[in-house]
């Protein structure tokens, strides 16, 4: 798969300024996140391996035109983590979800979700009769 980076941005400080020094990239099959100045430090994390990721945006961030990302994944060392203050946070997560979706297809990855409806769950709470 291509690692080519097709995004890449800086964390900003709440005025919208990259004076920071975590810097995030992305590929179509990863995610990478560095940290640090002295101490340098690089996460990564398969695109596959993301489970779930949702937007926020608080008042100062939306002022400025920033939003932070939340991703969940099955990853051992980035169970949770954020992408925060990123410019264009909206269609950042489009093309995250996108690229997310493909990688699944890629490496034949699929996640299974057990819907239940509320009364076909059993508590055991309930008189039953005889």
């Amino acid at each position: 798969m291509d690692h080519t980076i097709v995004w890449q941005d800086r964390k900003r400080v709440w005025c919208g300024l990259p004076w920071t020094f975590t810097k995030y990239e992305l590929s179509q099959s990863k995610l990478i996140i560095k940290t640090g100045f002295f101490t340098q430090k690089q996460d990564e994390v398969r695109l596959y391996r993301i489970l779930d990721l949702s937007l926020s945006r608080t008042l100062i961030q939306r002022i400025f035109g920033l939003g932070t990302i939340k991703c969940n994944s099955v990853d051992k060392t980035m169970k949770n983590f954020e992408i925060k203050n990123i410019k264009d946070a909206e269609n950042v997560k489009n093309q995250l979800s996108d690229y997310i979706e493909e990688a699944r297809r890629a490496n034949r990855v699929s996640s299974r979700e057990f819907m239940v409806e509320d009364d076909e769950i059993d508590d055991g709470d309930e008189d039953d009769e005889v």
